[in-house]
């Protein structure tokens, strides 16, 4: 195989609740993570001379080993002793540093890519296992769908795929650090925390109302306070029929989730006539029954 095109899937957490601080200094979390059709495009071309060369359409990030991609690349490549090079196009359409695990959906694709271009033969709890090394968000990339992250994010249980949601996603032009984030948090401080039980349980059930009315996100209480467009788009998504509104990740983007594409369309238009956000997208879940025909 001379070359292979594949779609990185951005994600989002659906719930997000932090335990504890660890001796380590990362934190033991409970998480529900779900894909959304809102990708980067990757392509792979196989080169006859040794190494790997990086190219994508945004001049501001690294191609070298501080892309996630070029690390991928190069954790497979060195442990099979692939003699060959690589040439890996990255084509970012996922915002940056915007809390839906872009960086890390891009290295899944590529150790998912590698391993398909050399005919390595790793299963997907095999490359799991590897992609842990990247981040602590990359074994789920890999897995990708409607799952519980418990540990750092590493620990992972696949669960029934959602129920159908539209998803509006807002990012403002703002920036936060994850470091900031979380070294800001004050677990023993937390006033409440997401249900993520009650919430897996909505999920295997197919309700959409009640997955929708407990999603919460811990990190709010820090980010908010320091970016307070994140209330404000919250906001606007509710009073548009949003079913739930809330941050990704560390942030800084929003999202809304709605049983209605009318109400999203409209949403998404008003948010982008609008300027508190930057980047606006209308899209859906990404389900594992689909993977076939659309994950290419």
């Amino acid at each position: 195989m001379r070359e292979l095109r594949l779609k990185a899937m951005a994600k989002i957490n659906l719930g997000l609740d932090v335990l504890r601080r660890r001796e380590d200094g990362y934190h033991d979390l409970r998480m529900i993570m779900q894909s959304i059709f809102l990708y980067d495009q990757i392509t792979l071309e196989r080169a006859d001379a040794p190494g790997i060369s990086v190219r994508t359409n945004l001049n501001y990030l690294p191609v070298n080993e501080d892309n996630l991609v070029y690390r991928a690349a190069k954790l497979l490549m060195d442990e099979f002793s692939i003699g060959d090079g690589l040439r890996i196009d990255l084509k970012k359409h996922i915002p940056v540093a915007a809390g839906l695990a872009g960086g890390s959906s891009d290295a899944a694709a590529v150790l998912v890519g590698v391993n398909r271009m050399f005919a390595l033969g790793l299963a997907q709890e095999e490359l799991m296992a590897r992609a842990v090394r990247i981040g602590a968000d990359v074994p789920y990339c890999v897995m990708r769908g409607t799952a519980l992250a418990e540990g750092i994010g590493e620990k992972l249980t696949r669960l029934p795929d959602a129920p159908e949601l539209y998803v509006v996603l807002a990012k403002p032009p703002v920036h936060v650090s994850t470091g900031f984030v979380y070294g800001s948090l004050n677990v023993d401080a937390l006033e409440s925390h997401p249900d993520i039980d009650a919430q897996v349980q909505a999920i295997r059930d197919g309700d959409a109302r009640r997955m929708a009315q407990l999603m919460g996100n811990v990190l709010e209480t820090v980010t908010v306070p320091v970016c307070p467009v994140i209330a404000e788009i919250k906001e606007q998504l509710m009073r548009a029929g949003a079913l739930n509104a809330m941050m990704s990740g560390s942030g800084p983007t929003v999202f809304g989730l709605f049983d209605s594409e009318t109400r999203a369309r409209e949403a998404c238009e008003e948010l982008g006539r609008g300027n508190l956000a930057r980047n606006v997208f209308l899209t859906r879940f990404f389900h594992n029954r689909k993977r076939e025909k659309e994950a290419v």
